[in-house]
């Protein structure tokens, strides 16, 4: 069976005609529904501060990207979100309740992560994998019902794997492999999908066929909060961006307003240059090297 989700001949500007406003900057006469709201947060390892008075929201059908240098904190910032590291200072909310207080169980149900490399067993099949993603609504020694087995199904439609239901892990490409581990994500069902790196080690193929898929989720209503190391794709999918550097946001908004020369020159540094892609007019960078070429 073809996927649903065949990549477009090229990376094309996002529409946010579907996507709510931010908060503190609506268009609109009413509030948008806040999925995840992140309060003051603030992180350390012992006495190394990694994260310093962090506030932002993501709204219900919003991506938003966190970019930045390396060691900027936007891995550790995610895994806070998750409930995996506690914070020293601030709160995190998903979906009205504070993840503090929320069961491992609870929390699985609220908010799925999609990890940069996920160890799975090879010999599983895809569907089984999928399946591991309704554990969290299992109760103890329960066995999947039909439904259970009709949300998979529809979870791997989504993420355009259905065909792949029976075929070892072992066997699959990259792209499929992390497509599979999206589909596992959507089976919990969450509110929020938190995703660390999603284009990893993917060409660029594989990359833009799962960067449509994140979005044509979030056009559906799912709440994503992701990391990126590459600013164009976060600038082409991305209703919102957060740019970290040394644990603090130092700019917030849509990628036009935080991909500028001046953001990028000085958290990435001056050989970075900032230009408007030709198809679309969304920014995009461009490395040039210190030295002349021969």
């Amino acid at each position: 069976m073809a996927s649903a989700h065949a990549p477009a001949p090229g990376i094309h500007a996002r529409d946010r005609s579907d996507v709510p406003p931010v908060a503190g900057k609506s268009a609109r006469s009413t509030e948008p529904t806040l999925c995840l709201q992140v309060e003051g947060l603030a992180f350390a390892y012992r006495s190394r501060r990694v994260l310093e008075d962090v506030s932002f929201g993501v709204a219900a059908g919003e991506l938003v990207g966190v970019i930045g240098p390396n060691g900027s904190g936007k891995s550790t910032l995610l895994r806070v979100v998750a409930g995996t590291l506690r914070p020293a200072a601030g709160r995190v909310r998903v979906a009205g309740a504070d993840v503090a207080g929320l069961s491992r169980g609870e929390l699985a149900r609220r908010l799925a992560v999609v990890p940069q490399s996920a160890s799975l067993p090879e010999a599983f099949s895809a569907f089984e994998i999928v399946l591991m993603g309704r554990t969290p609504h299992l109760g103890l020694l329960q066995a999947e019902t039909a439904r259970d087995v009709s949300i998979v199904r529809q979870a791997m439609l989504q993420a355009g794997v259905w065909d792949l239901a029976d075929c070892p892990v072992g066997q699959l490409s990259g792209g499929e492999r992390q497509r599979v581990v999206i589909a596992r994500a959507l089976a919990q069902q969450p509110a929020l999908l938190l995703l660390d790196e999603p284009t990893s080690h993917l060409d660029v193929h594989h990359q833009v066929q799962v960067m449509e898929i994140v979005r044509d989720l979030c056009v559906g209503g799912l709440a994503t909060l992701a990391v990126f190391h590459d600013l164009n794709l976060a600038a082409q999918y991305c209703d919102r961006l957060l740019l970290l550097h040394e644990g603090r946001i130092q700019a917030a908004g849509t990628p036009e307003e935080v991909v500028t020369p001046e953001n990028v020159a000085r958290v990435y540094g001056p050989q970075v240059h900032v230009y408007r892609h030709p198809a679309n007019a969304l920014p995009a960078t461009l490395v040039a090297a210190s030295r002349a070429g021969s």
